[in-house]
């Protein structure tokens, strides 16, 4: 017998004082309703979790978020302004940072070089990318890019390349992080470099995280969650609710 999704728990904060809001977002590959009225909140300086099997729709709505897809209907509002008609670059400069499935290091370039194609983000950004430097809060979060600076970021391990993805997207500043699944393929030492480095920054910045995660310990480092079946937000609370009836419905393979 299949394990009832729980009942939904009060949101953790209203739309008009959250970072993200989603509203009855609704998005199709051709016939086929991959996103079901979704709603979902992010709240300013919080880690929110959105958990699920594979091909629930999770990157599909973080995709949606960042405008690499467009939905069919519902809103996307990013710190009291629709965005849902912007382009991924015009919300990148808004502040909204996005580290991909898969990471997407450009295998050719160094590791500084991929660092600084991040400060494109910034709307502040002067000068040419060759001229400007790394901040020395990168290398605080994740020193071992400190140390391979000229390396090719095609010859970095799977972990270090997770790192300088996060890192790059840090270089535009954003005030919302979108992750989508840090520790898939990651050795689990550096699985808890990551998570304490993401947990840094919230303290430290104030920056909201919305991720995508299947790694149960990661999982209980946010502050709530949300949970997807078939497209749908069908459970959500606060992460110290988490039960074992939730974890195994949702997290368990």
């Amino acid at each position: 017998m299949p394990v009832q999704p729980i009942e939904t728990l009060e949101r953790p904060e209203a739309a008009a004082a959250s970072t993200l809001h989603v509203s009855g977002l609704n998005f199709f590959y051709g016939e086929s309703h991959i996103l079901r009225n979704v709603e979902l909140t992010v709240p300013p300086g919080q880690m929110i979790c959105l958990i699920g099997r594979n091909g629930v729709g999770k990157t599909t709505l973080l995709k949606n978020v960042m405008g690499l897809l467009r939905p069919r209907s519902g809103d996307i509002h990013y710190q009291g302004r629709s965005i849902v008609h912007l382009s991924p670059d015009q919300r990148a400069r808004l502040g909204i940072g996005y580290v991909p499935q898969g990471r997407e290091i450009i295998p050719r370039l160094t590791v500084k070089e991929n660092l600084l194609i991040g400060l494109e983000a910034r709307r502040d950004r002067v000068g040419n990318l060759a001229s400007q430097t790394v901040p020395e809060e990168i290398y605080e979060l994740f020193p071992v890019l400190k140390t391979m600076l000229s390396r090719m970021g095609g010859d970095l391990s799977g972990g270090q390349q997770q790192q300088l993805a996060i890192a790059r997207a840090l270089m535009g500043q954003p005030k919302l992080l979108v992750l989508d699944e840090p520790t898939e393929g990651i050795q689990p030492s550096i699985i808890l470099d990551i998570e304490a480095a993401v947990r840094r920054i919230i303290e430290t910045t104030g920056i909201s995280v919305l991720l995508v995660e299947q790694h149960l310990h990661f999982v209980r480092q946010a502050d709530y969650y949300y949970a997807m079946q078939k497209g749908e937000i069908v459970s959500s609370g606060p992460t110290s609710h988490l039960s074992n009836e939730v974890i195994q419905q949702f997290l368990a393979v």
